[in-house]
């Protein structure tokens, strides 16, 4: 009895856990695509299209250098005033030692590394958290956090 009531569990619950696996990693698979997408983007001096991979909405939440700023337009004259204003260049941008972790089906959590190579040689760098959830137009971040070292 115990033997066949163990070999209907696991005939039950085998394809809820397989399911759940090919959803974390349908999720994983996504989240890396947008951030290549914003790799590319960025490295095509694609501030727009980099701006792609965010939430666009004022509840979206960007953090860096002990500053917060709120809201899809407030993060993007960020950038533009970090990277695109008079004298400034965007550089080339690498993603490296991403770890993707899906949070449930809807969200998932980034660790990884970013690295700019700037026309000059100067190489600033750090390390970034994002948030990401699943919308009906598909991944986006909705939290940033990021750190630098020049």
């Amino acid at each position: 009895m115990r033997t066949a009531f163990l070999i209907l569990t696991l005939v039950v619950i085998s394809p809820v856990l397989s399911a759940a696996k090919n959803s974390a990693e349908q999720a994983k698979s996504a989240v890396q695509q947008v951030l290549q997408r914003q790799q590319d983007a960025w490295n095509r001096h694609d501030l727009e299209g980099f701006m792609g991979g965010y939430w666009n909405s004022p509840e979206l939440t960007f953090f860096s250098g002990a500053k917060e700023t709120a809201g899809w337009q407030s993060t993007i004259e960020r950038y533009r005033k970090t990277y695109q204003s008079e004298g400034r260049e965007m550089g080339k941008l690498e993603f490296s030692d991403l770890r993707i972790e899906a949070l449930g089906r809807d969200a998932a959590f980034v660790r990884g590394a970013w690295h700019l190579t700037m026309p000059d040689g100067k190489t600033p760098h750090g390390l970034f958290t994002l948030i990401f959830r699943k919308f009906p137009d598909g991944w986006k971040i909705v939290h940033d956090h990021t750190s630098a070292t020049e």
